[in-house]
Order: C-alpha cells, then structure tokens, then sequence
C-alpha cells in the first residue's frame, strides 16, 4: 500500500461499535443512573447527535448500511443471513484503503466484509464465542453458551479478562502498538457486548442494583394490546421460557453492569490509542440498533421498529470536530461512510446514500430541509405472517431456544419516518401506525385513524415518499451522468429548488 509523507497524513481514525446498545440508557440521555461516565464525556467534548438512528433494527442489515452508506432496500442485505448479498460500488474499506489507511478490525464482524479484507483482523468474536487463547477462555466461552442467549441470576463466575470485551480490547491493543508512522490508521473495534446473554461479573454485577433501576413505562400487556408481531413474540417467549418476564429487572440490572465494563474497556482502548498513534484521530462511537431492556415486555428485539430499537448512541470527537456540540439533527447509521470519504479528502462513491456529516462536525448550521427527518425500514420481503400462522421457523418448536429474528417476525416490509415529534409506520399489509412521540414517548398510542391527525399524517406520508423517491437506486452506473449535490445534501437541494419555484410562480 502507498504511504503518505509525514506532512500530509491525514487523522487516524477509530470507529467503536457497540451490539444492541440502547440509547437512552445513559446519564448523558437522562437515565437516572451512570452506566458510561466514560462515554458521556467523550461525548459532551466532541459533537453528539441524541437524533441517530439505525437503518434497520438487525445486526447484519445495519452493519450492511454502515459500510456501504446505503439504506437495506439498496444494498439488498435485509436479514442477518445474507450479508454476501450487498450490492454496492465502493465501500467504507475499498475507500479507506485506496486513501492510504492501514485498515485494523477487532471484534464482532456480522458484515460482508472478511479478514483478507483488513490489513489486521482479529476475531471472529460472537455473542457466545471468540478466539480462545486460554483454557479459561475456552470454559467462559462454554459457559455463555450454556445460558442459550437468556440472564444469569448470578455474577459472572469468570474474571473481566475472560469477558470478550476485554478480549477483543487486547487484540485492538496488540494491533495498534507498533504501526508505520507516515501511515495512518483506521481501527475498527465492534462489541458484541451489550447484547444477549445478559452476564456480567463482578465488581459490574453488584454496580447496579435491581431496586435502583428506573421503572419500566410498560408490562407485557403492552405487546399483547400492539398485537401482531409483538403480540406473537410475547406470547413465543412465554411459552418457550414461561414466567421469563418475572426477571426483567434482573436482565436490566446485567445490562447496566455490561454497559458499565464496556465503558471502561473503551477508556483503556482510547488511552492505548492516544499514546500510541502518531498525529491526531478521529474517534467515531455509535451502535448496530437498541434493545427493549425489558420495555413492553420483551427483551432482545424482533417485533416492530420503537425509538428503543431504532435511536441509536452516536458521537464524533477529535481531529476536526469542533468540541461541545449537542445537535439536533435527525441522522442516520448510513451517514457515517459519506462522512468518512469527505474526511479523507475521498469522493462519495455513486449509489451512496448517506449525507455528510463532516460540515456538521466543523459546527455549521446544515442548509434548510437536509436533516428535518430520517428513514428507516425492516421486514425481508414476502406477504406479512399473521398472529394466527406457524410457519417453518430455524430453531426448535420445543425448547427454550428461540431467536426474536425469524420468519414471523421479520417478514413483509416495514417504512419509517421520524419527523418533528412524529412518527410514522407503513406496512406492506396495507396498514400503518402513527404516533406523536411528545405525548406518547413508549408509541402505545397509535393514532393513524385518528381524524383529527388526517393533516399530519399526509404531511408524513408526503415526506415518506420523498425520501423513498431519494433511496431510488442509482446503480448501477449507465451512460448518463447524475447530478449530485456537495455532501451528498440532496434533500437541501431539492428544499431550495422547491423554494424557488414557489417564489417564481408567487
């Protein structure tokens, strides 16, 4: 790979992924108690962005949008086994590399990308599994199996260096500490933590106590009055795991404890890196999707597309961010990649369709209508299983296995539209769901028949369709030439062409 002289390296850049990472569950966000004191400083000293959300509320599609900076209906990857199907021109690594970066993966992949991909690669780490260097490695590992993705009533009978955060912290370290100075380095550290099972161990396991958690808004009721998918899951996992949901305060205790571990594995990565590195970095935090911790219910994810899947933690700091930003900017997971290549002084590729968040960084005011709403959308494809079916699933009928990602759960199309303190759902069985978020934060109150929301709603639906017309594909690249707007801010063009029109006809 070419290196760069030494004056004209550009910044390293460090992007840390954390697994079904609930947004609101920290003190930065209102949580009541501190899960990532870390995090949260990082956070207040660069610029974050408490209006991030993810493309898809599943691993693999997610990720997918992340690399490619494209919506799951464009790069074609919309459940967790099929990630060999991305359809893309050029992506984050294909730019990185070709920018002159030494690209670095530790942790939990989940992505079309493999290990001849990356310059260093370590892992793969999962959920229940990672590279085994020790016996005591391979006995934890065994033991995560043994909980079957479900909550450990007792701390962790393993030490933190056993945990695969920590693991996986060590890799990155290792990787990192002696690198080529004129070269700059892209590091990528992806948890798989604080996703299921939900373990931790102590001192993290007794940090939290369960009489000390915020009350939940909503029981299982709630998944059984939204019906459909959610009434489905609920009623899946009380028969796979019955009385399951007598333990969400314990399942949410453990994930307050594991979110407190990863914040201080990611405090001993960030010193590695700020002593080892040569030059200024970059440091990009943010999550694949969110988690009910206990919400409605459920626990993992699977039924419907709430602010506790979607809205995702999301913050940049260092190298050309100007410190102190709390934006309000509605974002996306697919904004990441575009932002990169303006960093690295790279061209977005064609069929990005992400929008720059490097001027954003810099501190200045977006143009008017580029960051007022975002999309997301779930579901495989195919007719909507009802309630009532059983279709062939992949994990056993009986038994307590189960996965909340599966044919029922997953199948059909789902569009979302968040804008002002709305929220819109179109499904693909010609139904929908609206919900105005300020008044109904837990969206238990559905309101898309309401006559007095006719207006809204075909604002939304407005709004909806802009954005589907936008994701129009673009490959793959023929004879004609697009016109592209600086930072990919189409929405900002299309607000001031609109502007002018109204302003000529007037």
């Amino acid at each position: 790979m070419n290196q760069l002289p030494a004056e004209t390296k550009k910044p390293n850049i460090v992007m840390i992924m954390t697994d079904q990472h609930r947004a609101d569950f920290s003190k930065l966000s209102g949580l009541s108690i501190d899960t990532t004191p870390y995090l949260d400083h990082m956070a207040t000293a660069g610029a974050h962005f408490p209006r991030a959300y993810t493309s898809s509320p599943a691993c693999v599609p997610a990720r997918t949008s992340l690399l490619t900076g494209r919506f799951p209906l464009a790069h074609r990857v919309t459940q967790n086994s099929n990630a060999q199907e991305a359809y893309f021109s050029q992506d984050a690594i294909d730019v990185l590399r070709s920018s002159g970066y030494r690209t670095v993966f530790a942790g939990k992949p989940h992505m079309h990308r493999g290990p001849d991909d990356f310059d260093s690669f370590s892992g793969p780490y999962f959920h229940t599994d990672g590279p085994e260097n020790t016996p005591e490695d391979e006995a934890f590992d065994r033991w995560l199996d043994n909980l079957d993705h479900g909550v450990s009533h007792v701390p962790t009978p393993f030490s933190v260096k056993q945990q695969l955060a920590y693991r996986i912290v060590d890799d990155a370290i290792a990787a990192t500490t002696e690198v080529d100075d004129p070269q700059p380095t892209f590091l990528w550290v992806s948890f798989p933590e604080p996703h299921n099972p939900y373990q931790v161990p102590e001192p993290y396991f007794s940090m939290f106590a369960e009489s000390d958690l915020p009350e939940r808004a909503h029981g299982p009721e709630a998944a059984q009055a939204k019906g459909g998918h959610w009434a489905w899951l609920q009623s899946l996992v009380e028969s796979k795991r019955p009385g399951y949901d007598d333990e969400w305060r314990r399942y949410r205790a453990n994930y307050c404890g594991q979110l407190r571990l990863l914040d201080d594995q990611i405090k001993r990565l960030v010193t590695h890196v700020e002593a080892t590195l040569t030059g200024e970095t970059l440091f990009i935090f943010l999550s694949d999707h969110g988690d009910y911790v206990g919400e409605y219910g459920m626990q993992r994810k699977g039924a419907g597309m709430p602010e506790v899947l979607m809205r995702i933690p999301f913050f940049m700091t260092g190298a050309g961010v100007r410190p102190g930003q709390t934006r309000d900017e509605f974002i996306s997971i697919v904004d990441v990649f575009p932002t990169l290549c303006e960093i690295v002084d790279a061209a977005i590729p064609m069929g990005v369709q992400g929008r720059s968040l490097a001027p954003l960084l810099k501190g200045d005011a977006p143009d008017t209508g580029e960051f007022d709403s975002i999309y997301a959308e779930r579901g495989f494809g195919g007719l909507t299983y009802q309630a009532s079916e059983m279709p062939p699933l992949h994990f056993p009928v009986s038994g307590p296995t189960f996965d909340e990602l599966n044919t029922v759960t997953q199948s059909g199309r789902t569009k979302m539209l968040r804008y002002d303190h709305y929220k819109l759902l179109v499904h693909s069985d010609n139904t929908g769901e609206l919900y105005d978020l300020d008044a109904d934060p837990t969206e238990v109150d559905d309101r898309f028949e309401d006559p007095e929301m006719a207006e809204v709603r075909h604002e939304l639906v407005w709004r909806l369709m802009q954005w589907l017309l936008r994701l129009q594909d673009d490959l793959p690249v023929g004879a004609y030439t697009a016109k592209i707007a600086p930072h990919n801010w189409a929405g900002a063009a299309a607000s001031t062409r609109s502007s002018e029109h109204n302003t000529t006809a007037e």
